[in-house]
């Protein structure tokens, strides 16, 4: 299944990832910091779900109360939900 989420409070304007059998493959951020969004799709590739959420949520970035990193994670958790919903 291939996602995007529009993100809220971030440089990256928008989170893509494919997720299939709770792996999550091929994120891209778009917008944000290149390296540092590059190396985090790269480090998190074909990780479980729930683990990348585990990893991310709640990091801030600076004065704001979101990162890319809690944006990744709260879309897998949409992510998730809406899978439980429609089985």
């Amino acid at each position: 299944m291939h996602c995007k989420y529009k993100t809220t409070g971030t440089c990256a304007k928008e989170i893509e990832y494919d997720i299939d059998a709770n792996k999550v493959s091929n994120i891209k951020f778009h917008g944000g910091c290149p390296g540092n969004l590059q190396i985090l799709s790269k480090i998190l590739n074909n990780w479980e779900a729930e683990k990348i959420i585990d990893m991310c949520k709640d990091n801030i970035c600076g004065a704001r109360n979101t990162s890319c990193a809690n944006e990744l994670a709260k879309s897998l958790e949409k992510t998730l939900e809406e899978q439980k919903q429609e089985a």
